[in-house]
């Protein structure tokens, strides 16, 4: 029945484990010991038994089958019922009750539960794979054979130890400098290989790299949008005057100021006064520039004026 699987579980984790309306198994840890009778060595144990007193539920065999077979804990409680109801009926019957790698129960003639634990499993989790084992009996007799073969055999390995040791460190030192002078000549060859194999790979990389920068083309994915400028050439004679001044940079600061506004100023000259003249536009029709010079009177200066001049091509 799955329930003694999950007693047997148990049995390995705690020291008593009750069984509802029928009993609790004990466990007690046994160190290892012989048998000199049988020759026999046992493994450390824990040795079970049955008290039939210890009845009331504490709740732990009924909520590791909850937990176990994903039920509630009344679900188990009646599972458990059942399961100690075929129990002591059998026993009732007078049958020998048998809990797998548990043991055996029955009635004895008082009608007391009489319980004989199983010999065949150990539930000391610390002597896992541990089992027992018997030895044959050693004597005196054989004691006293054994030392006196290990006496007569001492002596002997003595003997052939050092005259192998000799042999050994003759041909050990004739080894030694054989390998000496071979691996000195080695090294040396070896170190030739190695420079000669990594100037011939320097001079491959050097070849590479070169034909790799002589073949190189520079490819930019995302390049900036080509900025045409163009800039307009100062026609005409015809030229609309923002202001004569004496200082060269205050002309340029001018042109600066109408060119961020939108004209398209130049610098027409300096005139027989020595003042360098600024025009906001220059025309090619007189119509043209009279028409410019009224807008600009009433936008931007009054004192705005038209000079009447060829520039110098």
């Amino acid at each position: 029945m799955q329930i003694t699987t999950y007693i047997n579980d148990l049995l390995y984790r705690y020291e008593c484990v009750i069984i509802p309306g029928f009993g609790a198994l004990l466990t007690q840890y046994q160190s290892a010991k012989i048998d000199s009778e049988n020759q026999t060595f046992y493994p450390p144990s824990k040795t079970l038994s049955f008290n039939r007193q210890l009845q009331t539920n504490d709740g732990l065999l009924a909520n590791y089958i909850a937990s176990v077979e994903k039920c509630s804990y009344e679900t188990s409680l009646q599972k458990l019922r059942n399961y100690t109801g075929k129990l002591s009926l059998q026993l009732s019957e007078k049958e020998v009750v048998s809990l797998s790698n548990i043991g055996d129960f029955h009635l004895n003639e008082e009608n007391s539960v009489q319980f004989i634990p199983s010999s065949k499993q150990n539930f000391s989790t610390t002597s896992f794979g541990l089992t027992s084992f018997v030895t044959p009996k050693v004597t005196r007799e054989d004691y006293k054979e054994t030392v006196a073969a290990l006496e007569t055999a001492v002596p002997l390995y003595n003997s052939l130890e050092r005259r192998s040791s000799k042999t050994y460190v003759k041909y050990a030192a004739i080894a030694i400098v054989a390998i000496s002078i071979a691996g000195f000549s080695g090294m040396k060859l070896y170190e030739g290989e190695v420079q000669k194999h990594n100037f011939a790979e320097k001079q491959k990389a050097n070849s590479i790299v070169e034909n790799q920068i002589q073949e190189a083309t520079f490819i930019i994915e995302n390049p900036l949008p080509i900025l045409n400028l163009t800039f307009k050439k100062q026609t005409g004679k015809y030229h609309i005057i923002a202001g004569a001044f004496r200082v060269q940079d205050n002309a340029d600061k001018k042109i600066k100021q109408l060119r961020e506004k939108g004209f398209a100023p130049a610098l027409i000259g300096v005139n027989k006064y020595g003042l360098h003249q600024v025009a906001y536009n220059s025309f090619e029709e007189r119509l043209d520039a009279l028409k410019n010079l009224r807008d600009i009177k009433n936008t931007q200066n009054p004192d705005a004026w038209l000079l009447v001049k060829e520039l110098e091509k």
